[in-house]
């Protein structure tokens, strides 16, 4: 209990110490178009946002930890990342699959690039042994989706290797906010750090997806802003 407790005053200490930071170390026009919080889907309500010029400069460390930006900014497998962080297999709970009505599902802007009509995906990452890890939420063209996700309780990344896919993670943008949700089903408090990506195949977008990661991966990266 004592370590639950330290744990979450050390997000809390981290939060605070890399908000105003974040702001000012970046220019007002480097700032990205946030998602409204939706009653359909999660999504945060941002202190800070960071456009694609931002993704690829990254982050001073005093902000971002080294290590939390391998997860948040790079282009590799989140779900093979929390494997083997955790030394668990990384399952899903889908908790939503519906088609989404004409009007962008107020999702980020870059749902324009995935032809519609749009199906939203939404998924808890977990571990085995039943801790959750990150939320996500995907939009993919309706009328392919059943191509690339055979087996719809498989995370997308085992469901693409599966078919010896070759995709390319494009990260569009990262922020980091606040979601009352999302503190319930994690259990831990926020803020909390997301982004979202397009998937890329054949040089067509495949997929937009939106990303939440759970403080709970402190244990295993550290705190997210380095204490010099």
């Amino acid at each position: 209990m004592l370590w639950a407790r330290f744990l979450r005053y050390d997000v809390i200490i981290n939060v605070n110490f890399c908000e105003y930071p974040l702001v000012s170390a970046l220019s007002p026009t480097s700032s990205v178009i946030s998602p409204p919080p939706s009653a359909n889907w999660h999504s945060l309500r941002p202190l800070w946002q960071g456009d694609k010029a931002v993704v690829q400069q990254g982050l001073p460390h005093d902000q971002l930890s080294p290590a939390w930006q391998i997860l948040m900014l790079g282009d590799g497998s989140p779900t093979r990342h929390l494997q083997l962080l955790t030394r668990e297999p990384t399952e899903v709970d889908v908790i939503d699959m519906s088609p989404v009505l004409p009007g962008g599902d107020s999702a980020p802007a870059q749902i324009a690039e995935v032809p519609g009509p749009h199906l939203r995906r939404q998924v808890w990452l977990r571990t085995a042994s039943g801790q959750r890890l990150a939320y996500a939420t995907s939009w993919w063209e309706a009328s392919h989706v059943d191509e690339y996700l055979e087996n719809r309780s498989l995370p997308i990344w085992a469901s693409l290797a599966k078919l010896r896919t070759e995709l390319y993670r494009d990260i569009q943008g990262i922020e980091f906010g606040h979601s009352a949700a999302l503190e319930a089903a994690f259990e831990q408090k926020g803020p909390f750090w997301g982004r979202h990506y397009l998937f890329w195949h054949n040089g067509k977008p495949l997929t937009l997806i939106y990303e939440v990661f759970s403080p709970y991966l402190i244990r295993y990266l550290g705190p997210m802003g380095a204490q010099a």
